[in-house]
Order: structure tokens, then C-alpha cells, then sequence
């Protein structure tokens, strides 16, 4: 014969029966959340480090991509994607740098190798970036490759990477 439970016991397990399954939920509920906050937050500085990278790319690219057939337009995207003291300097210098590569008839067609960060903060990045390029121009017309390794500063303005300053390292 089957052990019967007193009401009093059957009561008092189905209580805390119920009050497992909330502290249960409530627990899962937590978890879940957390995880969700946190793999949103990881999401976010993973596309945070791509838009930089992608500005950092977009800028070495534009600034050793440089054709006198059409350098009005080369030189108009370096400074669209250029803010601060950088394209003061690059706006100051086209007029002379029109009239330069014209006269060399200078083509430079760029290539990004690599990029990577090496700070980041709210607003601001420094992005080291290896290009190659190959340079023709009437001194050397069968064309000549160069190196660059630049490091790119870039604040973010109006939800947009732009650069503001660059250099040659290494």
C-alpha cells in the first residue's frame, strides 16, 4: 500500500514546488537578459572596429590613388574623407599638387595590404596601415612600386570616421 501524504505536507510541497519554478524563471529570465546585453554591447564594438578600419582602409586607398588624368576628383576624395589640420594641409597643397602631377602626368594606384588599430577611444582612433603602391609618371614610365606605412588618426564627426592626420612611419 502507497504512503499517503497529509493534506497539510501535500500543500506545503506544491508551495514550494511554485515557488522553484519562480525563483527558477526569475533566474533564467536574468540570465537571459545579461546575455543578451552583453552579446549586443559585443556586436556593437565588433561594428565599431570595423567602421574604423573600413574609414582607415577607405583613406589610405584615396590618398595613394592618385591619377593626373582626373585628380580633381582623386583629390576630392581624399578630403572628403578628411577633417581638421589634415585637410587644411591636403586642400593648401592641391592647387600645386594639380599642377605637379600634371606635369609628371603621376598615376599612383594604390593597394591596402593590412590595417589595425592601435588605440581606440569614444571618438577617436590611431590605425597603422601597410599599402603598396605603383607609381608611373614621365621619370619612370614603365611604372616603380613603393611601400607605405602610414599611421592614421581619425576622429568620429557626425557619425563618420575621418582622418586628421597622417603620417609615414617605419
Amino acid at each position: 500500500m502507497a504512503a499517503r501524504w497529509p493534506d497539510g505536507m501535500r500543500l506545503m510541497r506544491s508551495r514550494a514546488m511554485r515557488a522553484g519554478l519562480v525563483v527558477a524563471t526569475v533566474l533564467t529570465t536574468a540570465l537571459s537578459i545579461w546575455l543578451a546585453l552583453g552579446l549586443h554591447a559585443q556586436r556593437e564594438a565588433d561594428q565599431r572596429r570595423q567602421d574604423i578600419l573600413s574609414a582607415a582602409r577607405q583613406s589610405a586607398l584615396n590618398f595613394t590613388s592618385l591619377d593626373y588624368r582626373h585628380y580633381s576628383r582623386d583629390s576630392a576624395n581624399v578630403l572628403a574623407g578628411a577633417t581638421g589640420d589634415f585637410k587644411k594641409q591636403f586642400a593648401a597643397q592641391t592647387a600645386q599638387l594639380t599642377e605637379l602631377v600634371a606635369q609628371n602626368k603621376s598615376v599612383s594606384e594604390g593597394q591596402v595590404l593590412e590595417a589595425g588599430i592601435v588605440r581606440s577611444g569614444e571618438d577617436s582612433a590611431r590605425v597603422l596601415v601597410v599599402a603598396d603602391s605603383k607609381v608611373t609618371n614621365t621619370a619612370v614610365p614603365q611604372g616603380e612600386a613603393r611601400t607605405y606605412r602610414l599611421q592614421l588618426d581619425l576622429v568620429q564627426r557626425d557619425g563618420r570616421w575621418l582622418t586628421s592626420d597622417v603620417e609615414f612611419v617605419g
